[in-house]
This record gives structure tokens, C-alpha cells and sequence, in this order.
């Protein structure tokens, strides 16, 4: 049960896709509830998998509270129907009130958390009042907290109302939801630490299983640029990628950045950012971003919060790049056998500077070399096989 499912949303999604797919190859038979938009089929079936589309929502809006409030899809005839067929439920994003309906229906609930929404209704662990990873053991958001959040995303007041009483008050309630499950998946041994010191109830029923790779193949380094896929996100480290770049162009005034998912806006301070070096785009689809790929030979990933498993850096490292990242949440994991990557400090721009500095000095040949040799020890580390097996084995311990 997925709100939202690929090519909709970002990389949870993507990872709720791969397992579908893996486990309807794997000879289970796979149904997907998820929200339909415009121009898509109510029904879509390939081999074992069937994606049903149901009017959820509209595009705009709460995704995490629209959901919540669809008690009538919940408790309608189809879902209830769905539910008495279904060996297992799986619940990898928002709908968690689709877990207590499950268990009233004696299913197995698996819930697959791809942030700390549990113990944090913002997802993230990060009080952006505070300017800091935030450490309270508590699951309601301090409303100074959510404010600051909502305006530094470029919320409107009244939206940012909206989202203090939502997240204030319903949104404390969503670990004791989770709390219903009976196995709980996070996708980093960071990220269950975490979740384990904030939620202890959840020790004995959370595993660890890394997301599935999409299969990406090695990409022809042609240009010497770098990537920066994140959008002017504040906790993807944008502003500090920004102070990065005012010391970089005295000595590489040349240098350039490719970001991505900028909005085209007027108020984007676009002049402002191509003169540091950017180069602006929106959201790409997959030919654009292919072709884009082959003129950086690194990806810079300065986030700021403790991202669980970023595809970004997946990617990154599957396509063959050199990886500048931030040594926090689970990427260090990701990174850790791998040649070809820097781990910098979150929000320490001398660092980023001199980790770009130090690969811009390092020839094509030798950045291709080392992705070659990161490449084959992620696939190495991280397939898909061990993947779904450890998967099925939870099934099956929940049978």
C-alpha cells in the first residue's frame, strides 16, 4: 500500500518499485495500491505484478496527511477485499493507517521506513531553528521548529499553520502506528540506530536490508564538470555548496556545477548562481539526465541531515563517478569500500573546496579508472539477490 508509486515521488518510491518487481519475479504474486493521476490507467498488470490506481488525492498538497484522511478508500469493499486476499501487507511510505486495519485483519504488516518520520513527524531529525541534527528524545516537533522548517522550504503562512498543527498533533502518533507492525525495514544501520535510541519499543522487530539497485549502467566520462542533483533544498547542503563555490571561482573560475530540480521561477537568483559556476536545470527525464551524466566526471552530495540511503550516491557510484559526500546518515556505509569517493564534514565548505579541488586536479583517466574499481566492489556488496532473500526470509519468519 503505497501512496505513491514510480515514477512518481523520489527514491523510496524507486525502491518500492525495484521490490516490487523483484518479488513478483520471484513467483509472488504482487498487488500495488496507489494513487492514480492524470492519464494512467486504473489497471495495469505485468506477469505477476498488478498496480491498481484509485483516486487518493490530487498532485498538490500533503502527501504524509491526504492519505491519513481516506478512511473511506480504507474502509471501502475493494481494499477490504484486498486485505482478506493478501498473505502479507506492506506499508513502505505513509499509510499507516492501513496497519491497524491489517492486524484487525490478522495480516503480517511489514513497514519499510525510508526517514525517521516515527520519531520525528518531519521525517528528517533536524531542528532548522537550531541550525542543527536535533537530539530531543521526543516525538512531538517543538512548533518554532516546523515554522522554521516550512519557511526556509518557501511555505506560505498559512500553509506553514497548517503544518504545526498537523505535525504537532497527528504526527505524534505515527510511531505508535508503526509500533502495530510486526518487522520494520530500515534501509542503513545508521538509520536503526537511530530509530532504536529514540524508539526502543522497536528493537526487536527492526532489520536492516539495503534498498535494491536499478539497473544502471557505466557511463562515458566526456566532459569535466561536476553534478549536484539535489535542488535548492537547505538540508541537501545547497548553501553550503554555494560558499563552496565563492572560494572555488577565485583560483577555477571555470569550474562548473550541473543542479538539477531547480524550479523556474523569477525569484530564483539564477544570475546570481550562474556567475558562481552553476549550471541550472529542472527535472530531467531519463535521456536529458543520461546525457548530462557524461560531462561530469564527480556528483557532490553536501547534505546536512543523516539521509538514510541516498540513490544519488548509488548512482553515482554504479555510473562510474567520483563521489563528494557528506560523512553522515548512511552514506558512509555506502562509500565504504570505494576508491573513488571524499567524505567531507556537513556545512564545512573548506573541506568541500578542497575535496573538489583535489579531484578537478586529477585526470580523466584516473577518475575512470578508480569508478571502474568502486563500481565493481558496491555491486559487489550490495546485489539484488541478497537483497530480496533477506527480504522473503522476514516473510517468511512472519508466516
Amino acid at each position: 500500500m503505497s501512496e505513491l508509486f514510480y515514477p512518481h515521488g523520489g527514491g523510496a518510491e524507486l525502491s518500492t518499485r525495484l521490490y516490487a518487481d523483484l518479488l513478483s519475479k520471484a513467483n509472488f504474486n504482487v498487488v500495488v495500491l496507489t494513487n492514480r493521476f492524470s492519464g494512467e490507467p486504473e489497471v495495469s498488470k505485468k506477469g505477476n505484478l498488478t498496480i491498481y490506481r484509485l483516486p487518493l488525492f490530487r498532485r498538490n498538497g500533503s502527501v504524509k496527511y491526504s492519505i491519513l484522511k481516506r478512511f473511506d478508500v480504507l474502509f471501502s469493499s475493494f481494499v477490504k477485499k484486498m486485505m482478506k486476499w493478501a498473505d502479507w501487507v506492506y506499508v513502505p511510505r505513509f499509510w499507516y493507517s492501513a496497519i491497524p486495519l491489517a492486524k484487525a485483519y490478522r495480516k503480517p504488516v511489514i513497514t519499510h521506513l525510508h526517514d525517521y518520520i516515527p520519531v520525528c513527524p518531519l521525517s528528517n531529525l533536524y531542528d532548522v531553528s537550531k541550525d542543527a541534527v536535533c537530539n530531543q528524545n521526543s516525538l512531538l516537533c517543538p512548533p518554532k521548529c516546523i515554522y522554521a522548517y516550512g519557511r526556509k522550504n518557501g511555505a506560505g503562512f498559512g500553509e506553514t499553520l497548517s503544518s504545526i498543527a498537523l505535525n504537532s498533533t497527528i504526527g505524534r502518533y505515527f510511531g505508535k502506528l508503526v509500533e502495530l507492525s510486526d518487522a520494520v525495514i530500515c534501509v542503513s544501520k545508521v538509520q536503526k540506530d537511530i530509530l532504536i535510541k529514540n524508539e526502543p519499543s522497536l528493537f526487536d522487530k527492526t532489520y536492516v536490508i539495503y534498498n535494491p539497485l536499478p539497473e544502471l549502467s557505466c557511463i562515458e566520462m566526456e566532459g569535466d564538470d561536476f553534478g549536484y542533483f539535489g535542488g535548492p533544498n537547505y538540508l541537501k547542503g545547497f548553501c553550503t555548496l554555494c560558499q563552496s563555490m565563492i572560494k572555488i571561482k577565485r583560483s577555477n573560475p571555470k569550474l562548473k556545477i550541473h543542479a538539477t530540480r531547480f524550479p523556474k521561477s523569477k525569484e530564483q537568483p539564477t544570475k546570481s548562481l550562474n556567475k558562481l559556476g552553476f549550471v541550472l536545470h529542472g527535472k530531467l527525464d531519463k535521456d536529458e539526465y543520461e546525457k548530462l551524466y557524461k560531462q561530469v566526471r564527480s556528483v557532490i552530495v553536501p547534505s546536512i541531515w543523516h539521509e538514510p540511503w541516498p540513490y544519488v550516491v548509488v548512482e553515482a557510484i554504479v555510473r562510474g563517478r567520483f563521489v563528494i559526500a557528506s560523512r553522515i546518515g548512511g552514506i558512509p556505509e555506502q562509500v565504504e569500500e570505494c576508491k573513488s569517493a571524499i567524505l567531507c564534514e556537513p556545512k564545512n565548505p573548506k573541506q568541500l573546496t578542497e575535496a573538489i579541488d583535489f579531484v578537478k586536479s586529477l585526470n580523466r583517466e584516473n577518475i575512470t579508472e578508480l569508478g571502474l574499481k568502486s563500481r565493481e566492489n558496491f555491486l559487489r556488496r550490495f546485489d539484488n539477490e541478497t537483497t530480496i532473500k533477506s527480504f522473503i526470509g522476514i516473510c517468511e519468519h512472519l508466516t
